[in-house]
């Protein structure tokens, strides 16, 4: 019976050379292949990002960014429709040419042709796109949040005070959400966007001396520094208070009251524009003396006599042109600023029930 050759251990491997067998343990045999497909892979390093699209979506889709755009269109399309009424305000309220509606139409017809009409939209609507995102934006949020600091304080009955026998009570209840909202609004979108109105009243009062934005930057910079971007924010932000408080009071109220009356629970669009215009009158007509003030400080240098302040804008017009030079161009200012508050208004609260109702973009 034939004998068995002996079996080389399992741990070891050999290999053939001729007529001759090697034996190679298997660490060797192991160390000579260290890449083979039985071997660990080489070390890596991958970077993984993150998928951005549901958060950013979700952030898109929220009532906060969804009012901001609201605005931020609602202003642009606002804007693009009324330029001509802005361009003739402006020149009415400075004194530049004719002191009438139709004078200066016909004015800036004849010097700059049609285009004339829309001189210095293109910085308009840069600076209304923020401006009024800003605004709407604000006053939206501060009134949620002044509306939700009020129940809160009515619940816990606010905080008191004991004077010997005597009781005070703190109470929110006499403040008025929507009043303290708009004059946020107006402040905080007026401190944010103030250069872009400053460039866009010289690129429409003088497009001669400011024939394009670049060159209105770097003109108004040389004269003035950063400085001379703000010129004109005191009686800014003065004015802004009294108009910007009574225009969303006005409207909120207005629009209150027809719900209320009619038992609805919005309006509709026709009555919307209606609403909007008239809260534009009235907070035009309450704070349209400082309104001339402001624009005086603000173009002044163009003619070399720039008040020093609004006292001084306000005096040199009733000693120019009487109390009546208060209201110069209020008429444009009414033709333009009443459209305009309907207009916004409509677009905004159409613009919101598409991103945040309906959601048809978002």
């Amino acid at each position: 019976m034939p004998q068995k050759s002996p079996s080389l251990p399992q741990k070891n491997r050999y290999r053939v050379f001729g007529n001759m067998a090697l034996v190679v343990p298997k660490e060797l045999d192991e160390l000579e292949k260290p890449f083979s497909l039985h071997s660990p892979k080489p070390f890596e390093i991958r970077l993984q990002v993150p998928d951005l699209r549901v958060p950013i979506r979700n952030f898109l889709r929220t009532r906060e960014v969804g009012e901001f755009l609201s605005g931020a269109l609602a202003g642009a399309m606002t804007k693009a429709v009324l330029a001509p009424l802005e361009t003739i305000r402006t020149r009415l309220v400075v004194g530049v040419g004719s002191k009438n509606i139709t004078g200066s139409f016909i004015e800036i017809i004849e010097q700059q042709g049609w285009q004339g009409l829309w001189a210095g939209n293109g910085i308009n609507m840069l600076r209304i796109i923020p401006t009024q995102a800003i605004e709407l934006g604000t006053f939206e949020c501060v009134k949620r949040t002044m509306t939700s600091a009020q129940e809160k304080w009515k619940q816990i009955e606010g905080p008191k005070l004991q004077i010997g026998h005597v009781n005070v009570n703190f109470s929110l209840s006499w403040v008025s959400p929507v009043a303290v909202a708009g004059a946020a609004a107006g402040i905080v979108s007026t401190l944010a966007c103030h250069p872009l109105e400053v460039l866009k009243d010289r690129l429409t009062v003088s497009p001669d001396i400011y024939p394009s934005l670049s060159i209105a930057i770097s003109k108004i910079y040389k004269d003035g520094g950063v400085g001379a971007f703000y010129a004109g924010l005191s009686p800014t932000l003065v004015g802004m208070l009294p108009y910007s408080t009574c225009y969303y009071f006005m409207y909120e109220k207005l629009k209150k009251s027809y719900c209320q009356s009619k038992k609805k629970k919005s309006l509709n669009r026709p009555v919307m524009l209606v609403v909007g215009a008239l809260a534009g009158f009235t907070a035009s007509t309450i704070s349209f003396p400082l309104e001339v003030a402001r624009k005086r400080l603000m173009v002044g240098a163009l003619q070399g006599k720039c008040p020093p302040n609004m006292v001084a804008a306000l005096a040199e017009v009733i000693r120019d042109e009487g109390l009546t030079g208060l209201y110069r161009g209020w008429g444009a200012s009414c033709l333009k600023v009443m459209p305009a508050s309907g207009i916004t208004w409509t677009f905004y609260e159409a613009w919101k029930d598409m991103l945040l109702v309906e959601k048809r973009i978002l």
